[in-house]
């Protein structure tokens, strides 16, 4: 028998995800790059810290769920947005028009005007009564 001690650690082998960008180029995920951007456009609004981390959290979540090595930024933008509009209007569209590269007034007038209507038939969703059957 051996007299000498062994010690064995187990941890959890994350992959690293890699980023495809529009120009074709790739890079490593990086959180602080996201949480920057989304505090950028939730700057001077009602949000805190905190609910940015969730955001956060939530995207790189739903990330990691992927069993993709590579994910493209369209599809982290639109994460991002799928959490950000229901958190704050004006942070959504702030980001958007950063995101989606409005290149004039037109375009962004088309996502203020659906973003609108969506609200309207969520907010007239929410005003009707179930009938029990």
């Amino acid at each position: 028998m051996c007299a000498a001690r062994f010690t064995t650690y187990e941890h959890v082998e994350e992959r690293p995800l890699r980023v495809a960008k529009r120009d074709g180029s790739g890079e490593d995920f990086d959180r602080t790059k996201l949480l920057r951007s989304v505090a950028i456009a939730c700057a001077k609004r009602p949000v805190t810290e905190a609910d940015i981390d969730a955001v956060v959290g939530a995207v790189e979540e739903n990330l990691t769920r992927t069993a993709s090595f590579e994910v493209s930024s369209a599809i982290i933008g639109e994460i991002v947005m799928e959490h950000l509009g229901p958190l704050d209007r004006v942070a959504y569209v702030r980001f958007a028009s950063v995101y989606r590269n409005f290149q004039d007034i037109g375009e962004f007038q088309d996502m203020v005007h659906d973003l609108n209507a969506e609200e309207r038939r969520q907010g007239s969703a929410r005003n009707q009564e179930e009938l029990p059957l």
